[in-house]
C-alpha cells in the first residue's frame, strides 16, 4: 500500500438523506441540448435545513445529485410553459427570453418523490425525481401533493413479475 499520510485526509461526512417534499431551490447551472430539444438544469437547495445540499454533496463526493431536465420538443411545450410560469411567478421581473442562461440564480420550486431503479450491483435501490415544478410561494404554503414512491417494474413486467410461459412443459425446464 502506498505512504498515506492519514492526518491530512478528512473525516468521512455523513448526510441526511433528502426525503421526498416540497424545496424552494434555486437554478445553478442550465445547459442547452439542442439536437435532443431539452434543457439540462442543475439546482441546490435554497432555503431551510437542506440549504445547500448538493453543494455540500459535491465538495464531499465529487457528485452533484440535483438536475433534471425539461425538453422544449414541440409535444412537451405545454409543460415547458408551466415550468417557465413557475420561474415567472418566483422571480418578480422575470424575463425568459428563450435564453436559457437567464435561469441560473432563479428560484423555483420543486416537489421531489422517489422511484425505485436497478443499481449497478443489482439491487433494487431509491432515489429522488423533480416530479412537479411549482411557484416558490405554493411550496412554501405547502401547496402540492408528493406522488407515492414509483416501484421498480423490470422492462416487459406486470406489476414487478415476469407473466407465465403456459407454453414451456416440465420437461423444458432444466431444473
Amino acid at each position: 500500500m502506498k505512504n498515506i499520510n492519514w492526518n491530512e485526509v478528512p473525516d468521512q461526512v455523513e448526510f441526511d438523506r433528502l426525503m421526498p417534499g416540497g424545496y424552494v431551490c434555486e437554478m445553478k447551472c442550465v445547459v442547452d441540448v439542442p439536437a435532443k430539444e431539452y434543457l439540462k438544469i442543475e439546482y441546490d437547495i435554497a432555503e431551510g435545513t437542506h440549504k445547500g445540499y448538493y453543494q455540500e454533496l459535491y465538495k464531499s463526493k465529487s457528485f452533484w445529485g440535483g438536475t433534471f431536465y425539461r425538453s422544449y420538443k414541440e409535444k412537451a411545450l405545454p409543460m415547458f410553459k408551466g415550468f417557465l410560469t413557475a420561474v415567472k411567478e418566483s422571480n418578480a421581473g422575470f424575463v425568459f427570453e428563450n435564453q436559457e442562461k437567464r435561469l441560473e440564480g432563479k428560484l423555483v420550486g420543486l416537489v421531489l418523490a422517489e422511484e425505485e431503479y436497478m443499481g449497478n450491483d443489482g439491487k433494487v435501490k431509491k432515489r429522488l425525481y423533480v416530479s412537479a415544478v411549482r411557484s416558490v410561494e405554493k411550496i412554501r404554503k405547502g401547496d402540492f401533493n408528493v406522488p407515492e414512491l414509483k416501484k421498480y417494474n423490470p422492462a416487459g413486467s406486470r406489476d414487478g413479475f415476469y407473466p407465465v410461459d403456459d407454453s414451456l412443459s416440465d420437461d423444458d425446464v432444466p431444473f
